[in-house]
């Protein structure tokens, strides 16, 4: 596919990293939902621990940051390249433009729902709209959508509903990332004022019916999308400046900068969203309380175990949106993080970023594979597991549990490196009934108490028959 402004398809976006941070937050804050079917649902997100996220949209096609470009802010992440940089109002035309020349004919999500079932991901989020503006779906509200675009000819241009349906036939539970905040929209970038940072380009104080007609453009945008588009397990929402200023956490330094009130009225947006999906989980990143289900970490890992339901989201590479050359971490170092958030009690929502002709990189296809072959064999010591607060993280073994009778110990090996044939672990209490084994292993292991220690003893035979692997589970029976 023929791609504008080629020059920038070299163009590494580290910075988005920087852009979208959201650091772990005190979340004493944290309110659990009260509804039993959104409490059931969130019971099943926590079981299935794996997830695909996917940033897609017209920035693709310049494999440039994520909708930031727009931004007229003097921060990294917001840089503009190419002959119209020197001017935000011609940018902004050539960006916009870009619906002109998306044409996405590789598009077949089954290929990309197939690949993330065999990696054993469990639930996807997609981008529905970026902060953008630019629709994945057949919105009614705008024509800045990919059904007006030059792929609006094909009969799989609503791709936010083919995504959806090809992952949700695959048994995925399936959630719709969609940005609080519209760059496009006359409604919250007003064309009678530049704007001069993320946030409206007015007072939505002082012009309140410009801010009713955007809180309703965002109020049926998302009733669309609980409508039309099938099963709806998440909803997703990004751009946490967007929120009632009263909700604003002084001691987080973006949110200080945030000038003023921009509710939105989550409640009716929620309220709405579930009598359309009923138990459907509501994920206002960053705003704490009743309509942040669940807490989103951004490229950031907890130190230590966290209590409430949390999820860090994470790229596969350097970067959320399409590069032409990504830097992929290896299939050692996903499944370490994997384990390693599991074993604090969260989620991973690893992001992949399709290409501008609507394709994977042939390596993440490769990284999928490789995790998946890791995860068939030990997946029981991820999946419907919790945290292990009380054992912790031991050197390289970090733990999980299910129920109060099976702990899983998960040695993070270095490359190369076979699994230990003495093994100690403290902060077990077990009976001498307890069984242990290595997970696809059928015999049990030689263990003693040693100094208030769980030694473990791998035989010579078991050790050179046990293949390398990136992770070695051990299987603890009380």
């Amino acid at each position: 596919m023929k791609k504008s402004f080629p020059f920038l398809l070299t163009l590494l976006i580290t910075q988005t990293l920087v852009a979208q941070q959201h650091s772990e937050q005190n979340h004493s804050k944290y309110m659990a939902p009260s509804d039993p079917q959104v409490k059931q649902k969130l019971s099943q997100w926590q079981n299935v621990k794996f997830g695909l996220l996917m940033h897609w949209g017209l920035y693709s096609q310049w494999g440039i940051v994520e909708s930031w470009s727009l931004c007229p802010e003097d921060e990294g992440w917001c840089e503009r390249k190419g002959p119209y940089k020197d001017n935000w109002f011609e940018y902004k035309k050539a960006y916009e433009n870009l619906q002109s020349t998306f044409n996405p004919t590789q598009f077949a999500p089954e290929k990309w729902a197939a690949a993330a079932k065999n990696a054993g991901m469990k639930y996807v989020v997609f981008t529905t709209k970026h902060h953008d503006g630019f629709c994945m779906f057949d919105t009614k509200q705008t024509d800045y959508k990919i059904t007006k675009s030059p792929f609006g000819s094909n009969p799989r241009s609503n791709i936010a509903k083919e995504v959806f349906g090809a992952f949700r036939n695959e048994g995925f539970m399936v959630g719709a990332y969609f940005s609080k905040p519209d760059w496009h929209t006359n409604d919250y970038w007003w064309s009678y004022f530049p704007p001069k940072d993320r946030n409206p380009s007015y007072h939505p104080a002082k012009y309140p019916q410009k801010w009713e007609s955007f809180k309703k453009f965002t109020y049926n945008q998302i009733e669309e999308l609980m409508s039309d588009y099938g099963k709806m397990d998440i909803l997703w929402l990004d751009g946490g400046w967007v929120r009632p200023f009263s909700s604003i956490d002084t001691t987080v330094s973006w949110q200080k900068a945030i000038p003023f009130d921009q509710d939105i009225d989550m409640a009716r947006i929620a309220k709405r969203g579930r009598e359309l999906q009923p138990g459907l989980l509501v994920v206002d990143r960053t705003v704490s309380g009743e309509f942040e289900n669940y807490v989103t970490p951004e490229h950031q890992i907890p130190d230590h175990y966290m209590p409430i339901p949390w999820e860090t989201c994470m790229t596969m590479g350097d970067s959320w949106s399409y590069i032409p050359k990504e830097n992929f971490k290896s299939a050692r170092k996903l499944i370490h993080i994997l384990a390693d958030i599991v074993s604090k009690n969260g989620n991973l929502l690893l992001n992949i970023a399709p290409s501008p002709d609507g394709d994977f990189h042939a390596e993440a296809y490769q990284r999928l594979e490789e995790i998946g072959k890791w995860i068939k064999v030990n997946g029981e010591a991820i999946y419907e597991t919790r945290g292990d607060n009380e054992v912790g993280k031991q050197g390289k073994w970090v733990f999980t549990h299910k129920g109060a009778n099976t702990t899983y110990a998960i040695y993070l090996a270095d490359e190369g490196e076979a699994l230990p044939s003495n093994i100690e672990i403290g902060k077990l209490n077990l009976d001498k009934t307890a069984k242990i084994s290595l997970i696809g292993n059928p015999e049990n292991l030689k263990w003693t108490m040693k100094e208030g220690k769980v030694a473990v003893q791998v035989s010579e035979k078991l050790a050179k028959k046990t293949p390398n692997s990136y992770a070695y589970v051990l299987k603890i029976t009380k």
